[in-house]
């Protein structure tokens, strides 16, 4: 079996990668943990190589509302080049896996050093920038039934695994409506063999009859995705 490997550590140069892999540590993605806090500074970057994190937005009393989501290919903390270090949004692991965990300031340091490393950090910044500017119109316009698909999808891309655990709560608060719309919509899915969903386990049946069923966000952002990195998920 392949060695998993996070996308944007693998783009770079052997000699940057190895120099970026001396400063980081292993650390394992616990799930529902949180990996940062609301308007609190952010103590590390992470390079996620199994499982992914949620970026998850509270606004007032409002439920909370999925902003942005990050897996392999990805990174969680890319914002630190730019010298931020307070975001607006939680990072909540929602899947189970390994990483590779750099401080903030050796990141910084490591990209002033790096011109190809700043250069794949600028890239997933953007990448984040069009994925949360889709997921935020994609809440506005598209009906339950579609958008649950395509974060059913996106879960499944990041898990690299046919199923996972999650909850109907949880697909709820990730989507920002109630529960019920959400229990509606995944049980058409079950019903018509999309889905299996026992217990908080999830299990993806018939992946293009969901991929059919799935709003134009979805395919909007493996396109936006492959645009800007040059590869596919």
């Amino acid at each position: 079996m392949a060695r998993p490997e996070n996308h944007l550590i693998h783009q770079l140069p052997k000699a940057a990668r190895r120099h970026l892999l001396n400063q980081c540590e292993p650390f394992e993605l616990t799930l529902f943990s949180e990996l940062s806090e609301r308007g609190k500074p952010l103590s590390h970057a992470y390079f996620p190589l199994e499982g992914f994190v949620s970026l998850v937005i509270d606004v007032d009393s409002h439920p909370a509302l999925e902003v942005g989501m990050v897996g392999r290919e990805a990174m969680l903390g890319s914002e630190l080049i730019l010298g931020l270090a307070k975001t607006p949004w939680r990072a909540l692991v929602l899947g189970a896996g390994s990483s590779w965990r750099i401080g903030a300031e050796a990141l910084r340091k490591e990209s002033a050093f790096s011109p190809e490393l700043q250069q794949v950090l600028k890239t997933s910044l953007l990448v984040r920038l069009y994925q949360q500017t889709l997921a935020l119109a994609c809440e506005r316009f598209h009906m339950i039934g579609p958008r649950l698909a395509r974060w059913l999808l996106m879960s499944q891309d990041r898990a690299q695994a046919g199923s996972f655990h999650v909850t109907q709560e949880f697909m709820a608060l990730m989507l920002g409506v109630r529960r019920v719309g959400v229990s509606m919509a995944a049980g058409i899915f079950q019903q018509n063999g999309l889905i299996e969903y026992h217990r908080g386990e999830l299990k993806v049946l018939n992946r293009p009859a969901l991929e059919a069923h799935a709003c134009s966000c979805y395919d909007a952002n493996k396109r936006l995705y492959a645009e800007l990195t040059g590869r596919k998920r």
